[in-house]
């Protein structure tokens, strides 16, 4: 195992990025700047001692969800998608390689000539070696978002946290910011306030297994300076999702 020395408040993480993380500017696709940006911050991250590994999206491209409203059956659709985010792992990889750090990408569709199958335990002998781990491919199943695979693959290399990256998003709101231009920025919420108050975090089958298992999820606008960097040495950035958060009935008194 490679020994670090980390300042960080976590171990081990998975970042949660959208496809459209990768875009920059772009009306779809990949933006190699943008996809060196992130690598970058990720870098950084690894460079804190923080053993990381990745879920990324594929709206970027396509989203199996939409497809089915267009007439496509909806396991295509999906199949689809899960194509589309080992789109966005190949050249996140390339990125982080070329920002120094060691990458794998593992998928859940076999696809053995640009991706290593997911094995746990080789996922886990990466991330001890310090490489980071790109897992795409999604659940390898239809009917699953990627926000269900981060949650699963959170849970299964024993994540300390899931870092939650949106774009242009500042963290969690009480309503949303888009149409109640008086909805309020909550800093903290509890896992079972986020549910009981319907708040959009994330896929709810996803939301419902990080609840169940206490995982502390950092929700935070990725277009920030350094934001990943800065979370890890524990700034208050964004919004952070834990069981000991104060009720919200309380945050409002």
């Amino acid at each position: 195992m490679t020994e670090t020395t980390t300042t960080a408040r976590w171990s081990r993480v998975l970042l949660k990025l959208s496809g459209e993380a990768l875009m920059g500017n772009q009306r779809a696709g990949v933006d190699m700047e943008q996809v060196r940006a992130v690598a970058a911050q990720v870098a950084e991250l690894r460079a804190e001692g923080v053993q990381v590994a990745v879920v990324v999206g594929g709206g970027n491209f396509l989203r199996g969800a939409s497809q089915a409203e267009l007439g496509m059956d909806r396991a295509t659709g999906d199949y689809m998608g899960m194509l589309a985010t080992i789109l966005n792992a190949l050249p996140l990889q390339d990125g982080l390689e070329g920002a120094g750090v060691p990458a794998r990408v593992m998928s859940a569709l076999p696809v053995h000539e640009v991706a290593e199958p997911f094995i746990r335990a080789k996922a886990l002998h990466h991330l001890d070696r310090g490489r980071v781990v790109v897992f795409a491919g999604g659940t390898g199943n239809p009917f699953f978002t990627t926000d269900t695979a981060a949650a699963l693959r959170a849970l299964e290399i024993g994540a300390d946290a899931l870092l939650m990256a949106k774009n242009g998003v500042q963290g969690v709101f009480d309503s949303d910011p888009r149409t109640n231009p008086d909805a309020r920025f909550l800093p903290e919420v509890s896992h079972r306030d986020a549910l009981v108050h319907g708040l959009k975090i994330m896929d709810a089958t996803a939301f419902a297994l990080l609840a169940e298992h206490d995982l502390p999820i950092h929700v935070f606008d990725m277009d920030a300076s350094d934001v990943i960097t800065r979370i890890a040495r524990g700034e208050d950035i964004g919004t952070l999702v834990h069981a000991a958060a104060p009720p919200l009935a309380h945050q409002e008194a």
